[in-house]
């Protein structure tokens, strides 16, 4: 049975409306790597009746918006319409969900956008950083993989592998629908079933996703990009699972060290050193356990000194814990500030179509604002070095390597590896 989300809210005449299936980048076959994405995004491409222009024309005559996501562990369809252009839209989302053409024109169109994508890609150095820290610390994993794929890849897809993704996932039973705004239960119901009235009910896919190893030791990866006078660097290792009894005084603990622009990484980088505009640290996470990383933006001439000062903030972090005091305005901060996370109803649905999508703890929403009032000092700084590793870390360096790279490579001490990537590796 289809599960279906529905969170009423007369306060505009809006509806927003997620179609979700519980299959993503993940499934993509090696040598296929985009193939999850390429199919969800050929669906507004044409279907029965429907070319890509006439698509396009419809949504915008009736005053709607739609796209696409997809990401390792689920691909969606979303759109957000006006209340009056409600049942029109549906008949449209219900189209390109049920009946898509996968026109040969348009998938080669798709393929050499995409492709130029990924080369556009290339002038950001944030996002080179980022793909080299996870294409690192996820090896041989599919979250290392790149949800838009690569260019040999990308080439390679065939329409015969999107139609064969497309029947083996968009199904009914591996479907979550989340409707949204001006719509009352029982209407919400019914256009779910409009929704997915010409799917197969099919069956909920397995996550082929396993548990990602450690990658023991120091390594880094230090994208070369010519004429860097600034760098992007990124430092992390394996984080939490939602599953984890940790989990939540990590997140407390973690907001504390460089969630907030008032945390010991923004103060130590920024407001003491000036040596980058911003400084944070994220944990993540999916349906496996994801990633801790520290982010930072030096010039380059303070590459150096940044990286060792932060590798010296996660030892003092694991050493000393956080304080009293920052354990006290961090929970502060996470109560008071959750009034924005709750709304509207497109942020109340969308909690609980991550908890179903994600497979979260029962409650993982409903009952985080309990269990953050509830974390000790000593619950939290337990999680801090049970869970972030300060000897089997990647760090992810996007710079000049000529200019900057032996010097950010002695800054790391116990450093196992180094590796060196073009910046147009991919």
């Amino acid at each position: 049975m289809t599960h279906v989300i529905v969170e009423p809210s007369p306060a505009l005449p809006l509806i927003s409306v997620v179609v979700a299936f519980r299959s993503g980048s993940a499934h993509d076959p090696v040598g296929r790597e985009g193939l999850g994405r390429v199919t969800a995004r050929m669906l507004r491409r044409g279907a029965e009746g429907w070319s890509s222009e006439k698509i396009e024309q419809t949504i915008d005559l009736l005053g709607g918006e739609l796209g696409v996501d997809v990401s390792p562990s689920a691909s969606t369809v979303h759109f957000e319409v006006i209340r009056r252009s409600l049942d029109p839209f549906v008949d449209l989302a219900s189209t390109l969900l049920a009946r898509p053409s996968f026109n040969e024109a348009e998938l080669a169109r798709l393929k050499r956008e995409a492709e130029a994508e990924l080369i556009e890609s290339r002038d950001s150095d944030g996002t080179l950083c980022a793909r080299a820290f996870r294409r690192t610390l996820f090896a041989g994993h599919p979250y290392g993989r790149r949800v838009a794929g690569c260019i040999p890849a990308l080439r390679a897809i065939e329409r015969a592998d999107v139609v064969s993704f497309y029947g083996a996932h968009y199904a009914r039973e591996n479907a979550i629908v989340t409707i949204s705004g001006d719509v009352d239960v029982e209407e919400g119901h019914a256009i779910a079933e409009r929704l997915l009235s010409g799917l197969p009910v099919g069956a909920s896919v397995p996550d082929p996703v396993p548990p990602p190893p450690c990658r023991t030791g120091r390594r880094l990866v230090f994208v070369d990009k010519p004429e860097r006078t600034q760098t992007q660097m990124i430092v992390g290792g394996l984080g939490t699972h939602p599953n984890d009894p940790d989990h939540v005084a990590l997140l407390v603990a973690n907001t504390a060290f460089g969630g907030t622009f008032t945390s010991r990484l923004m103060q130590e980088v920024r407001a003491k050193r000036g040596w980058s505009y911003g400084a944070s640290s994220r944990v993540g996470f999916d349906r496996q356990r994801d990633a801790f990383t520290m982010w930072t933006a030096p010039k380059a001439s303070d590459a150096s000194a940044c990286l060792a000062l932060k590798l010296e903030l996660l030892h003092a972090l694991r050493k000393d814990g956080i304080t009293k005091d920052e354990l006290s305005f961090v929970k502060k901060y996470l109560v008071r500030s959750h009034a924005f996370e709750v709304d509207t109803a497109r942020k109340r649905a969308y909690q609980k179509l991550e908890a179903a999508l994600y497979d979260l703890p029962e409650g993982y929403h409903d009952k985080q604002l309990e269990q953050i009032e509830a974390v000790t000092l000593d619950e939290a700084n337990a999680a801090i070095r049970e869970r972030l590793s300060e000897d089997d870390l990647v760090v992810s360096v996007v710079g000049t390597f000529s200019q900057i790279g032996d010097a950010v490579a002695k800054s790391v001490p116990r450093l196992l590896e180094t590796q060196v990537d073009p910046f147009d590796l991919e």
